[in-house]
């Protein structure tokens, strides 16, 4: 299916589309065309975490919930995803198979499980994930605080943009 980008009021034009995804040069100040090269590498690199720490999309995400957040319930952690409980044993069985987490009776209610990520995994995913981390510290602490001001305003305004989209 051929996308036509009439139909968006927008002007198609090939060079600007490839520079978009990668594949050339970007004007100077092409703004849309970082966003989306943004979005892009953001992506390319979770699969690039996903691979080198043997998970797939879900168990990726799952991983990032446990280390952001914390131990967690396996209903939790459904809820956080947004996907069915039956679904998650299904990830939570392949990451505890894989060494990634471990899974425990709450210490006061026996009743409920409690999920964690290993040490190893984490420690692992943090060696990937921390030149990223560490090379946007640097990023940040060169700009100035009128700079830091402006580009907080406009990411604000691209992340209301996605929320609009998504209501």
């Amino acid at each position: 299916m051929d996308v036509k980008p009439e139909l968006f009021g927008t002007e198609y034009n090939a060079s600007r589309a490839i520079a978009r995804r990668g594949g050339g040069p970007m004007a100077e100040r092409d703004v849309r065309a970082r966003i989306q090269r943004l979005g892009l590498k953001e992506q390319a690199f979770r699969r690039h975490l996903a691979d080198q720490i043997a998970v797939d999309e879900m168990g990726l995400e799952v991983m990032d919930n446990l280390m952001s957040r914390g131990s967690s319930s396996p209903t939790e952690l459904a809820h956080e995803i947004n996907i069915s409980t039956a679904a998650m044993s299904l990830v939570l069985q392949r990451l505890e198979s894989a060494g990634h987490i471990t899974r425990q009776r709450h210490p006061s209610d026996g009743r409920r499980l409690v999920v964690a990520a290993t040490d190893d995994s984490v420690r692992l995913a943090y060696g990937h994930v921390l030149p990223l981390v560490n090379g946007l510290e640097a990023v940040v602490a060169s700009m100035s605080e009128a700079e830091r001001a402006a580009a907080s305003d406009f990411l604000d305004k691209v992340i209301a943009a996605y929320d609009g989209a998504m209501n």
